[in-house]
């Protein structure tokens, strides 16, 4: 493997253990101090702050969404792609194991499978008790959206320097949307990292949580190839 190769697909690793563990860290270490507000903030404060350190790197995708959005695209090649994916995966895991040490911890115990690791749900284990069709809607809709804004925050011709500060608020508004009705995936590693240490229940319901997202980027990526895209932007990657 290429050193250049390892260096991204390092930085991806990197990224996505910053967001699971600054995201989903603050819902459980500081939930009950800071709210959905602050949680929502912290998401996107995670993004913005990887956008700006490994972006010129990897392009910060630190989601596999994100990462089969830009190749269905044509941004990345599908060696990158896989990779990707596996490296973000590993980063959650790692993010959620660290923080998982962290809250077992605590003076008096903390139930792993009880409590669980801010963990996505729909239906009895979604925040607000919404359907599994609602949870569905909501992860694809607000996916699509999220990636519009990545594909016109990176585009040629956009504001140089800020995509980091688009695409952090972004998420921040996403999650204050959607805490209450799944606790917020748009991403799939950023799901299957605490699932993995929130009991059967967690893992059981993870499939919404990678399909949805996942579908939606799709969506986004085809519609902004096919419809928002500048010609001379359509270099299709190998």
């Amino acid at each position: 493997m290429k050193t250049e190769d390892l260096k991204k697909y390092v930085a991806e690793l990197i990224g996505t253990f910053v967001l699971v563990l600054g995201g989903c860290g603050a819902a459980v270490l500081a939930g009950q101090y800071i709210g959905f507000l602050g949680i929502a903030f912290a998401f996107g404060l995670a993004v913005l702050v990887m956008v700006y350190a490994i972006g010129h790197i990897s392009g910060c995708h630190i989601n596999p969404a994100i990462t089969v959005a830009m190749r269905v695209a044509g941004k990345i090649t599908t060696k990158d792609t896989l990779f990707y994916i596996v490296f973000q995966c590993v980063g959650a895991i790692l993010a959620s194991a660290v923080l998982a040490l962290i809250v077992t911890g605590q003076d008096g115990g903390y139930a792993l499978t009880e409590n669980g690791l801010a963990q996505n749900g729909y239906g009895s284990e979604s925040t607000g008790g919404y359907s599994v069709l609602a949870c569905f809607v909501t992860e694809l809709v607000l996916t699509a959206l999220f990636l519009f804004v990545i594909f016109a925050s990176v585009r040629k011709g956009a504001p140089a320097g800020f995509a980091g500060l688009s695409i952090g608020l972004s998420l921040t508004l996403i999650h204050l949307i959607s805490i209450p009705v799944t606790n917020t995936s748009v991403n799939p590693a950023r799901s299957l990292g605490p699932a993995l240490f929130s009991g059967e229940y967690a893992i059981g319901q993870l499939w919404l949580f990678i399909i949805a997202p996942i579908m939606g980027g799709i969506l986004a990526a085809l519609l902004w190839k096919h419809v928002f895209e500048e010609k001379e932007d359509n270099q299709e990657a190998t």
